[in-house]
């Protein structure tokens, strides 16, 4: 039975972090990878990234394997929460062996931040590392193959696509080789994932049919969004994060192409994408339960392309789960209270 997630993944899991409330509108998100590991990649399409690790990843280096992968808001103070992870895996004992003693291990922890500061009230309320230990506590604790909470939770508590109340999204399918893809999202991008002529998501145009907002409703978001931005305008310091992930036998280079691909999944679902004050990263997991066919040198493709729908599946979720945000630090409505159901398939 899947659930539609990341954790459909067999082995990974998902947990939260989350702080609101007092100044307060961010937080943490975790992916624990199985005991030992999984073959892990980036691509960084993002003209701003903040992230920790990313080197390590590359086809060309040492590490193979990475025990968890970390999403946090906070922009680059908050990647003070891998620190935290870090150490939980340490007393795990998981992380690349450097010595005899199997206590001497060095967890190699990629991570990337989204910029949600002051998004609470107080600019300096951002995860650290005991944030970040929460989160993977959470993972750790949770059940193989539970569902993941979805919107203003962990690293999409502060997030915002433009102007509407981004969120964390996740979504999973499961190839008719039996390989399973998932995506799971953090959605916190400068441009916009409503198209601002229709009300309709970009991401649901690329889903099949959709229903239309009507016009009323339409005209009536576009005002509540005028009076928000005649208001106050937060600057558009953003970013979209994204694990995709399978159970393929990948080679990191293979992984890494997963990456590079799954980006045309946000492209699908924001416009624009990967500005300057974008800091737009894919991380790609995969934990080798299942063989690619090796008599077809092209099936990798149909991996590459399941990954970029997910991370467009997932993007939708995350703002249709996200709830609207007002507080001392701004006004963010969410997409259901602009437009209802409108636009569902």
């Amino acid at each position: 039975m899947t659930v539609d997630a990341l954790t459909d993944v067999t082995g990974l899991r998902v947990g939260h972090a989350t702080r609101d409330g007092d100044g307060w509108l961010t937080g943490t998100t975790v992916v624990l990878a199985p005991e030992g590991g999984a073959v892990a990649a980036v691509d960084v399409r993002g003209g701003g990234p903040g992230t920790k690790e990313t080197d390590a990843l590359d086809p060309r280096n040492l590490v193979q394997k990475v025990e968890a992968i970390v999403l946090t808001g906070g922009s680059a103070y908050g990647l003070d929460a891998a620190s935290g992870v870090m150490a939980w895996l340490e007393e795990q004992r998981r992380g690349v062996r450097v010595g005899v003693d199997p206590a001497h291990v060095v967890p190699v922890v990629p991570a990337a931040c989204v910029f949600d500061l002051g998004r609470g009230g107080d600019f300096r309320a951002r995860p650290d590392a005991a944030t970040g230990r929460a989160a993977v506590e959470a993972a750790a604790a949770s059940e193989p193959g539970a569902a993941v909470r979805e919107g203003c939770v962990g690293a999409g508590t502060g997030a915002t696509v433009g102007p509407v109340k981004g969120g964390i999204g996740t979504a999973s399918t499961v190839l008719g080789s039996g390989i399973t893809v998932a995506a799971l999202v953090v959605a916190n991008a400068a441009g916009s994932a409503v198209d601002p002529e229709t009300g309709v998501l970009y991401g649901e145009l690329f889903q099949g049919r959709v229903e239309y907002p009507e016009a009323g409703r339409h005209e009536a978001a576009r005002q509540r969004l005028a009076e928000i931005a005649a208001k106050s305008a937060p600057p558009p310091l953003n970013t979209t994060l994204a694990v995709v992930a399978t159970d393929a036998d990948l080679t990191k280079a293979q992984a890494q192409k997963l990456a590079g691909t799954a980006h045309d999944g946000i492209a699908r679902a924001v416009r624009p994408v990967h500005l300057l004050n974008d800091g737009d990263t894919v991380f790609a997991l995969a934990t080798g339960d299942r063989a690619l066919d090796q008599g077809h040198p092209l099936a990798l493709n149909e991996v590459l392309a399941a990954g970029a729908d997910a991370v467009t599946r997932a993007i939708v979720r995350a703002v249709r789960a996200a709830g609207s945000v007002e507080g001392p630090g701004g006004v963010w409505p969410s997409y259901g209270e602009l437009y209802g159901g409108a636009g569902r398939r």
